[in-house]
């Protein structure tokens, strides 16, 4: 038994999530994600290395954009097979591409209308990646399946889901090819989450895989404790509001906003920071929340015993969230005492710019950054310390206080990947690690290396490989 294993994105590099997997007649593709550093953008405009009509299926490990994000423009360019997924991903994708599309139509039309003004081109077609009607398109597509639950592909192929806990409904994937006594596996991460996180379960733990395609975001440096996040945020808040200012905190609406609100709710539970005004800017934040309370079979048990004494933290009391464009406007007349929590999470688009704008220079107030920030992307340039920042075509100086707090990170670090990979009781006979800048793939790669002793690699863009 042979397959041949090509890597179309996440190659030494974090964004993109893509693999194509070739065996027995059948051709199926593992994620098809957006990417998201300013590098590699061009990509979202490329044509697909891998015909969409040609492929039978697509396997969906979560609904983050950089996994699910190009799934309307592969279905626009002729993919017609099922999309495989928990349905709490499903539910969650449907809510993130539609915000997408809206962004996408958005934001080409404000930089027609810039860059005419300014009497030039941008490097990118100036029209939406896709629209609204391309993601109506695809969502008959969708098929959710348990976690747990194999899938039959066809001709002796066969995919398992199992829990990452990484983000709501989130799953592992194991793909197994052949029958009986020849057949092989090939296990995909995902995104792996974090042991003793908040709300959700932990990562699935696997005995044996034949091959292994690992992520990396955070292979080169290890998270602060459950126990220092809520220290160093009551800390952030407390120092803000004293200086007279507003935190400002850049958010990915998945997971990582849920997870902030947990955070508020307990430390104002605990009388660690006082009452405060929570904006959450937001429209598709809100969606998700209600898909949140739908699948209360995917909590942890303090999550649950949370939600059974209602006090489920989506209930946060002083949360406003802002549906409109004028509520979100709104929200910039308020010069102090707020939490104001808006996307995206790397500063790529949506209502934070705006926040940025009204706060970034502002020396009483604090930029709180609670996620990766991909380099190339506003967020990065901010974290790295920029003195002055380029936001909607407009040059600000960076005067507000900026933090970053790494343990609210739904990724594992570099010793909880290897805390993953360590449940497998035999060496695989390949490790392939992805979805990490090319640096810290390597860092991580040489980090197993000197572990485990296992045969690794870490795969460019566009690599093929004969898996036996």
């Amino acid at each position: 038994m042979t397959a041949k294993l090509k890597f179309l994105g996440a190659a030494r590099n974090v964004t993109g999530s893509q693999y194509c997997i070739e065996s027995h007649g059948i051709k199926l593709l593992v994620d098809c994600g957006l990417y998201q550093e300013r590098e590699f953008l061009g990509r979202n405009w490329a044509p697909f290395p891998v015909s969409p009509q040609t492929l039978d299926v697509l396997l969906l490990t979560h609904a983050h954009l950089d996994h699910c994000g190009l799934i309307p423009r592969l279905v626009r360019e002729g993919f017609r097979g099922k999309v495989y997924c928990t349905a709490a991903t499903a539910d969650i994708a449907e809510v993130m591409l539609l915000d997408s599309a809206k962004l996408q139509v958005e934001d080409a039309e404000f930089k027609r209308k810039r860059h005419e003004h300014e009497g030039r081109r941008g490097p990118f077609p100036e029209v939406p990646l896709y629209t609204v009607d391309d993601v109506e398109a695809s969502l008959p597509l969708f098929s959710p399946v348990h976690y747990g639950e194999t899938v039959q592909l066809g001709n002796g192929v066969r995919a398992t889901f199992f829990n990452a806990g990484h983000v709501l409904g989130a799953a592992m994937i194991l793909v197994t090819i052949g029958e009986d006594s020849v057949e092989r596996t090939i296990l995909f991460s995902g995104d792996v989450g974090r042991w003793d996180a908040p709300m959700l379960h932990d990562p699935t733990l696997f005995a044996e895989a034949d091959h292994v395609i690992v992520e990396s975001t955070y292979g080169d440096r290890l998270h602060e404790s459950f126990a220092d996040i809520s220290e160093r945020f009551a800390e952030e808040i407390n120092l803000t509001l004293k200086a007279g200012g507003n935190v400002v905190v850049p958010s990915f609406a998945l997971e990582r906003t849920q997870e902030v609100l947990y955070y508020l709710d307990k430390l104002t539970m605990q009388h660690r920071i006082p009452p405060i005004k929570v904006f959450l800017d937001s429209p598709m934040t809100a969606g998700i929340n209600k898909i949140f309370e739908r699948h209360p079979e995917l909590y942890d048990r303090e999550m649950m015993r949370l939600v059974q004494a209602n006090k489920s933290p989506f209930d946060l009391p002083g949360l406003k969230v802002a549906q409109t464009v004028d509520e979100s406007k709104a929200i910039n007349t308020v010069r102090s005492e707020a939490l104001i929590i808006a996307g995206s999470g790397m500063c790529t688009g949506g209502r934070i710019k705006h926040h940025l704008i009204t706060n970034i220079s502002r020396p009483e107030s604090t930029i709180l950054f609670v996620g990766y920030q991909a380099v190339g992307t506003l967020g990065r340039q901010i974290v790295d310390g920029a003195e002055t920042v380029r936001i909607l075509g407009q040059y600000y100086p960076v005067r507000a206080r900026i933090a970053q707090i790494q343990g609210f990170s739904a990724h594992a670090d570099r010793d909880e990947l290897f805390r993953w990979l360590s449940g497998l009781k035999r060496a695989p006979k390949h490790v392939f690690i992805t979805h990490g800048e090319s640096e810290v793939a390597e860092s991580f790669g040489n980090f197993l290396r000197e572990k485990a002793g296992w045969n690794i690699s870490i795969p460019h863009y566009l690599a093929e490989v004969e898996l036996d």
